[in-house]
Order: structure tokens, then sequence, then C-alpha cells
């Protein structure tokens, strides 16, 4: 805790002697870029023995926030600085202050930092891949079939006959589990693509796909999963059903429903099941020693359900209405 507080302390002290915008980014990018010593420290979260996890990944995250902050507030004592004000000739010191608006993370951005959380807790590595990915890993390996509609323009973004913008995250997990070897425990979230639209669909939606691949991983540990990440994402006991349903790369696969009291009905949130044995066998994975679970999460449609949110457009037109309920 003592060196938390003096690296806090450390990176507070850097922002507040920086004179101007160029030198306040250079810190930003130094601490919060890709590249950056609390991105770096985030990244490595999966590497710190279970036992310490959540302690550390709870410190960083209190890091992370307090500087966040910090480098709004200096931004904007930076971009209208009192010296600003002083060179104008017909300033009127006597008007009262004008209130400092701040932005903040968006709910999107917010609601995936807390499922990676979740999932961290859970020994799962976060993977990124590709937004524009070839035919094979986004359906050919996932044993999608060749006349499947999911492969119709009518449904996908394809550039040619080849190259497509991803339709799921889940082409990731085949690059992953054809390059390392059992156990693997992921989660994977990015930006997806359909050729969709409407209310509670949009044509580039964001979506995490997990994957854990051991010895003896059965649908019992797939449930339990399932039933303690909705718990802990909506913050109560939910009522949650587990439907038979049919996905390519599954077997079997499930739909997992959730009943909303305010309608008084079952809405459809996220599918899963067990990993196809074709799909392990296209990896060069035994199935008869390892068995793996999957899962698919919408996110835009988890947020929706659990703030009423009932146009999907909402999270993109920049709404401050919408936007300023999340700071």
């Amino acid at each position: 805790m003592n060196n938390d507080k003096k690296n806090i302390e450390n990176i507070l002290f850097q922002i507040n002697k920086c004179n101007n915008i160029k030198e306040l980014e250079f810190l930003r990018i130094k601490y919060l870029g890709k590249k950056g010593s609390i991105t770096n420290k985030i990244n490595k979260i999966s590497e710190v023995p279970i036992k310490k996890r959540k302690k550390f990944s709870t410190s960083i995250n209190i890091i992370k926030k307090i500087v966040i902050k910090h480098f709004f507030l200096k931004k904007n004592i930076l971009e209208n600085s009192f010296q600003s004000s002083l060179k104008t000739k017909d300033s009127d010191f006597t008007l009262s202050s004008k209130e400092l608006s701040f932005g903040s993370i968006h709910i999107i951005t917010k609601s995936i930092n807390k499922i990676q959380s979740f999932f961290i807790k859970l020994g799962c590595e976060i993977i990124f891949g590709p937004e524009i990915e070839s035919e094979y890993y986004n359906f050919d390996a996932l044993n999608i079939d060749k006349n499947h509609p999911s492969r119709d323009s009518h449904d996908t973004f394809w550039f040619n006959k080849k190259f497509l913008l991803r339709t799921q995250t889940s082409s990731v997990q085949i690059r992953v589990m054809e390059s390392k070897k059992p156990p693997i425990r992921i989660i994977v979230p990015g930006k997806v693509y359909r050729n969709d639209s409407s209310l509670t669909h949009s044509p580039m939606f964001h979506q995490i796909e997990g994957l854990i691949v051991e010895k003896n991983i059965s649908f019992s540990h797939l449930k339990w999963i399932m039933k303690s990440f909705l718990n802990n994402f909506f913050k109560k006991k939910c009522k949650i059903r587990f439907r038979n349903s049919y996905f390519p790369f599954t077997t079997p696969s499930a739909e997992i429903d959730i009943f909303n009291k305010k309608t008084n009905k079952w809405l459809e949130i996220l599918g899963c099941g067990m990993v196809h044995p074709n799909v392990l066998k296209n990896v060069n994975i035994n199935s008869k020693i390892y068995t793996g679970c999957a899962f698919g999460i919408g996110i835009e449609r988890l947020i929706m359900l659990k703030y009423d949110i009932s146009n999907i457009r909402s999270f993109f037109i920049n709404d401050f209405r919408l936007l300023k309920q999340f700071k």
C-alpha cells in the first residue's frame, strides 16, 4: 500500500508540474498509453498468483482511476487557464466562474472492463485479434457449413471471396488454439460486424467471447460460470434458464434467457456450449483427452437490459443526456 501511495503521489506531482498540453500528453502516453507502465501492469494481472490477483487488480485499477481523473482535471485547467483570460481586454472578473464540465469513460468501455475483471479472477487471459478476418478463421475452422446463411452477403460484410469484417470474436479462439496447448483460459473482447440494423441491432457492436479448454471440463462448469457472471454483472441473483439451441462450433449448445420482471417475459441474452470435437480437431487438440466450453456475450444487449435502454443507437449518437448518466 505504501508503494502504491508513493507511485500515485509521484505521478500526480508530475501531472501538476505540466505547463502545457504537450507535456501532459507525453505523461498520459507514458503511464496510460498502449505501452504505458500502468497499462503493462494491467496486462500482467493474469501472471499474478491467484491468491494475490484480487488485491493486485483492485490496487492497479484504483491507481488508474485516480490518474485518469487528474489528467482530465489538469487538461481542463490548461485549456481554460486564468492566464489566458488576463490577456482578454473585455474580461469581467466580477462574473461568477464557469462550471467545469468533465467527460467520463463510455458505458460500453466501463462494462467491458467490468466483465474482463470478473473473468480475470477466474484465471482467464485477455486476447485481441484482427477485425479483418479470413473465411477460414471466421467460418471454416469453426465448423460452419459452406451453405450456412451467415456466410451470405445479406448477413456479412465481405471485401472479396476470402476476406471479411469478422462476424464474431470466436475466430481469435482458433488462432489461440493453433498456437497454444491446453490448458487454455481466454476471453476475447472486440468489435464485430453484421449486416443488420434496427432498434436492437447495429452493423457494428461489441462482443466478448470466452473459451476454456482443459481436461474434464463439463457443461456443469459452464453453467456455474454463466450463472456467477450474470449475478455479478447485474448485482443481484438473476432468474435465468438454459434453452437448447444450435451453434455449428459447439455441441451441446444453449441460449441463456433472463427473466425481466418489468415485462414479465424471458429475454435471450447470450449463447454458449461445449466446444465441438471438429473444432478441436481443426487445431490438432485431442478431443478424447481435452474438452472445452465457450460462450459469446453481446455487450450492448446486456447494458440495454441492465439500464432499460430501448434503442441501441443511443450508444453511438453521442447524446449527452445518456452519457452523463454514467459518470
